[in-house]
């Protein structure tokens, strides 16, 4: 469920000619969903999206609210796109 969210996200941005779009890190506030498998869930779902090609969308900005879920996002955005350590200022 959590994957189309951001897939029908992604699919109405470019419906609607948008060159950028930002997501939150849905779920892990009040609701409690884990930070570790949301930032899975948002980014595994958005490199398969561009995979498919054909997006037009120029930026895809993930966005978080404390240090420590950036952090997790980090480490997972490497993972996922198999990118090497990025120093960050953020603790």
């Amino acid at each position: 469920m959590l994957a189309n969210c951001y897939r029908n996200s992604l699919k109405i941005a470019d419906a609607r000619e948008f060159k950028s779009i930002a997501f939150p890190s849905i779920s892990t506030g009040a609701y409690g969903y884990p930070v570790q498998k949301a930032s899975q869930i948002a980014l595994q779902t958005t490199k398969e999206y561009l995979a498919e090609g054909g997006s037009k969308l120029e930026l895809i900005e993930f966005v978080t609210f404390v240090p420590g879920d950036y952090r997790v996002y980090l480490r997972t955005y490497q993972e996922i796109f198999q990118l090497p350590p990025i120093e960050s200022s953020i603790s």
